[in-house]
């Protein structure tokens, strides 16, 4: 993708909570508004009520004091002040990210990891699953060409529908509740919401789109995906840190 086909900054609603998160704060989120990465910590961010300053970057022309923290300059990148270490420090990889927030803001908003040690397990296992199959499966598809692996497109097609078909297999009954849990919201479910949310590109690039059953067939894990989808699509965290949908499909453009 060209410099010039990126939009320089988040529009529609992620511009509204972007704008009122430019104060001063001892947590700087410096971001890319087309991440889902970045997405991911905006996300944990937002639900659990933590005051954070956003700052947008754009990948063609860092800022040095984004730079000064991560010489990659990569997205996101939290800043951070310790009791330990007064000068900034810096944290990255998403998940990662994710987790700090939750460890280390356990007093805001709610808990987004369980108590108990087995299925806290369990959640890590699943975000694993997103990162190492999901999230590759994606880009494999939106990006297809024939390999051993996917020698035609349905096969790119089939491979990305069965992670995603694994992964509503592992949630707990729809009687219990929307979420991966069941009543509660977990970084489960925010690690995943991002592509989630993407999933329409594939319907727009893609000969024969994303390809979701639409029948009840092989034991209800597509009624209990649609489920899950819908509740993220509607989740207030997840609509306001999306900017408007045009703006995303430069991004993704073969």
């Amino acid at each position: 993708m060209a410099p010039k086909d990126l939009f320089p900054a988040a529009t529609g609603p992620a511009k509204s909570l972007a704008d009122a998160h430019q104060d001063v704060q001892p947590l700087v989120l410096y971001s890319g508004w087309f991440c889902p990465f970045v997405q991911r910590v905006w996300l944990t961010l937002e639900e659990k009520k933590i005051p954070y300053q956003y700052i947008e970057v754009n990948p063609y022309d860092k800022p040095a004091s984004l730079l000064q923290l991560n010489p990659r300059g990569l997205v996101p990148t939290l800043q951070v002040r310790t009791p330990t270490s007064p000068a900034p420090q810096p944290l990255y990889e998403s998940t990662v990210v994710c987790e700090y927030l939750e460890d280390a803001y356990a007093d805001h908003g709610p808990r987004l990891q369980p108590r108990d040690p087995y299925l806290k397990a369990k959640c890590r296992i699943w975000m694993d699953f997103v990162s190492t199959r999901i999230i590759p499966g994606f880009h494999r598809f939106l990006q297809w060409q024939p390999s051993e692996r996917a020698p035609t497109v349905d096969g790119a097609r089939d491979e990305f529908l069965g992670y995603l078909k694994q992964f509503a297999g592992a949630m707990a009954p729809e009687s219990e509740g929307p979420w991966f849990l069941g009543k509660e919201l977990s970084l489960v479910d925010l690690v995943l919401a991002p592509w989630a949310v993407r999933l329409w590109v594939l319907d727009h690039y893609k000969e024969g789109g994303l390809g979701i059953p639409a029948g009840e067939e092989d034991g209800g894990e597509w009624r209990r995906w649609k489920t899950w989808a819908k509740a993220v699509e509607g989740r207030k965290s997840v609509v306001e840190t999306l900017s408007e949908r045009d703006k995303y499909l430069p991004i993704y453009q073969e």
